[in-house]
Parts: C-alpha cells; sequence; structure tokens
C-alpha cells in the first residue's frame, strides 16, 4: 500500500477508535497519537490549547465531561499525504453525554499530522460547531 492507503487505514481504525474512546470518557488513546514534539496545538469548538502540558489538561477535562457515546461517525471530505505531513477536513457527528446530559452534534474538524517514528500523530486540530 503507499502512503495515502496507509494514512487513510490509520485514520479509520487507531484514530477513530481514540475519538470513540474520549467521548465516552477515556482520554489516554487520544493523547497517545498526539505528537510529542512542539509544536502542538487545538483551537477547539469549546476550549483552545497550545503546548503539550495545556493538551493534557485539554483532554482530561474534555474526558470528565463526556461519557457513554453512542455514536461517533467521522466524515471524510478531504485529506492527503505530502512527505512527512497530512491532513484532514470533515465532518465530526457525535452523540454522547456531556456532563451527564444527552447530546447530538456537528463539528467542523481539520487536522494536521506528522510522521514521527514511523507513526502518525496529531500536530494540529481545529474544530467548530455547525450551526443552521
Amino acid at each position: 500500500m503507499g502512503d495515502r492507503e496507509d494514512f487513510l487505514r490509520w485514520i479509520r481504525t487507531d484514530l477513530y477508535q481514540a475519538e470513540r474512546a474520549l467521548h465516552s470518557g477515556d482520554a489516554e488513546p487520544r493523547r497517545a497519537l498526539w505528537s510529542r514534539t512542539e509544536p502542538v496545538s487545538v483551537l477547539g469548538a469549546w476550549r483552545n490549547a497550545h503546548g503539550r502540558q495545556e493538551l493534557d489538561a485539554l483532554f482530561t477535562s474534555l474526558a470528565a465531561s463526556f461519557s457513554d457515546c453512542s455514536s461517533y461517525v467521522f466524515e471524510l471530505l478531504a485529506y492527503d499525504v505530502v512527505g512527512d505531513m497530512a491532513y484532514t477536513a470533515g465532518l465530526e457527528h457525535t452523540t454522547t453525554r456531556v456532563d451527564g446530559e444527552p447530546r447530538s452534534y456537528t463539528l467542523r474538524a481539520t487536522q494536521v499530522y506528522r510522521r514521527e517514528s514511523g507513526g502518525w500523530r496529531v500536530a494540529h486540530r481545529h474544530g467548530d460547531t455547525v450551526t443552521d
């Protein structure tokens, strides 16, 4: 397989599972997929973070507010791999509990990835809520 196919397989397995786990209250799989190399950043729908320390605090906070994810679908709209960098752009459709309350929402999400030690790691995320 080529770089694009390998990257897409990683998105559909490891990254998908990490996002589903986060929305069920477990931040560790997401944390494991993020780059250990600065810079790393999130421009999030609820909160921003810059640097590993802020990312760790953000992921912990998000996991504490999410539970019982019943659906997570990543609608991939565009992606590419260029050397050791890649990106995705798509819509994340999620049904979960936020602070104990059932909630369904869609986020527009763009992420930037870099290859580190032979595997893909997330370096940046931008997400915002889709409004009518």
